[in-house]
């Protein structure tokens, strides 16, 4: 097997049609329409309109022009606008597919994954009411201790010390003992 087929094998066993539908279901319940019914979820993306869509009705206006017609530039265009938009958003840049991944199909599971990601972003929008998609991200659990607890803690041995109280592993055997035969 070639190089080349092996990473493409690889890239396709990432994907997992369960996430693509969810996301996909996520997206036609936010931006109120059905993908094209016999069109793959992938090829209905492709020109980055529905995407551009999408984030426009989460954050209004953050993709002023979007692009309907003019060719292949003018569609990875929307894919570019809508990969900005996302960080100003607030997804994080790690998150955030590549323009190839998507409109020459090379990791659709990597568009799936930022589309978890803006869901998860939308968490963060108080504005925003839902349909949520993907768990929602923790929150910072700030703890203030007075300087007496911290003084008390510092007493305390862990036992990441290396203290148990006493007790060893000393008299112990599992299995046999390690033989050393010299000479062979």
């Amino acid at each position: 097997m070639s190089l080349e087929r092996a990473v493409r094998a690889k890239i396709a066993g990432k994907r997992n049609p369960e996430m693509d539908k969810e996301a996909q279901e996520w997206v036609e319940s936010i931006i109120g329409e059905k993908f094209p019914a016999g069109q793959a979820y992938e090829d209905v993306l492709k020109d980055g309109q529905v995407l551009c869509k999408l984030i426009n009705i989460l954050s209004p206006n953050a993709v002023p022009k979007v692009n309907s017609s003019g060719g292949q530039f003018k569609f990875m265009e929307n894919i570019n606008n809508f990969q900005k938009a996302l960080k100003e958003y607030g997804v994080p840049d790690i998150d955030v597919f590549q323009t190839v991944d998507l409109y020459e199909k090379k990791d659709i599971a990597n568009v799936t994954n930022t589309i978890f990601a803006l869901g998860r972003a939308t968490y963060k929008h108080d504005d925003f009411k839902g349909p949520f998609l993907g768990p929602k991200p923790a929150d910072e659990c700030k703890r203030d201790f007075t300087d007496e607890q911290l003084k008390a803690g510092q007493t305390i041995v862990g036992l990441q010390a290396g203290s148990n109280k006493g007790a060893t592993q000393a008299g112990q055997n599992l299995g046999a003992g390690r033989k050393i035969l010299l000479g062979k």
